[in-house]
């Protein structure tokens, strides 16, 4: 791992206020996104709540994408070992290295709605250890159509992941809840409580949840934590295979992780 600029460099020059005291770090993966990401750093840049390191973990990319996430101010760290659960462990344990005591993450392809940190921070701070939050389709790459189906699937996966017999356990102390893993806010306690990011094998995310669910009751459901979601996914995988990839049924012959 190697840091490509100090720090704080990606930091508000602001002071914290004292109502937000807590370190908050926000960590963005990111692998040959330089078309995208500009869009999604913006977003960031924005928020109603500024007071926050971001962090861009390029991991190894080829074009343009780190050097356009420096241009706009994001401290950006490089992880070579290919798959995005590498990328957000190294840029979570960074960060929780560096003093962060809440962390966030979200996609270099999504779009967070401008009180995303806010909301993010207040279900930290209210003594959630996760937070969940709640992800739409990007409208700018789907018509009605497309969001609409975009809506069905998530809402499908969420059932799913609710009655699938793997995720009721008698060692989970907490129950299923959807989890996105471009969108959430988790406390570096928990993280590290919880063994962290598994970084292999891809998808990661479920594994994640299940991990903070063996370990702590404080999940919450966030629905006025917002992003916007890149359903570019369906254009690769067609309607069937986003089904079947959303449902957990594999991505047949497309890698599940495209780095």
């Amino acid at each position: 791992m190697t840091a490509d600029t100090e720090p704080d460099a990606g930091r508000d020059p602001r002071p914290p206020s004292p109502a937000k005291a807590a370190p908050l770090w926000v960590i963005v993966p990111a692998y040959n996104e330089a078309a995208r990401i500009g869009d999604t750093l913006r977003a960031l840049r924005t928020q109603t709540d500024t007071d926050f390191t971001l962090l861009v973990v390029d991991n190894g990319s080829t074009d343009g994408t780190a050097a356009l996430a420096r241009s706009l101010g994001a401290l950006v760290l490089t992880e070579p070992e290919k798959g995005v659960g590498c990328a957000v462990d190294t840029g979570f344990r960074y960060a929780i290295a560096h003093g962060a005591v809440h962390l966030a993450r979200t996609d270099a392809d999504c779009l967070p709605a401008p009180g995303w940190v806010a909301a993010a921070r207040r279900a930290l701070v209210e003594g959630r250890g996760l937070a969940c939050g709640r992800i739409v389709a990007r409208r700018d790459e789907h018509g009605p159509f497309g969001r609409a189906f975009f809506r069905l699937l998530v809402t499908l996966a969420a059932a799913f992941g609710r009655l699938r017999p793997a995720h009721r356990g008698g060692e989970y102390l907490a129950p299923y809840r959807m989890h996105a893993g471009n969108n959430m806010a988790i406390t570096a306690a928990l993280y590290v409580a919880c063994g962290g990011m598994p970084r292999r094998p891809s998808p990661t995310d479920r594994t994640f949840l299940n991990r903070v669910r063996r370990t702590t009751t404080a999940i919450v459901h966030a629905r006025d934590m917002v992003v916007a979601n890149s359903t570019r996914r369906i254009r690769a995988y067609g309607v069937v295979g986003t089904a079947k990839w959303y449902l957990d049924r594999g991505s047949g012959a497309l890698p599940a992780d495209p780095r």
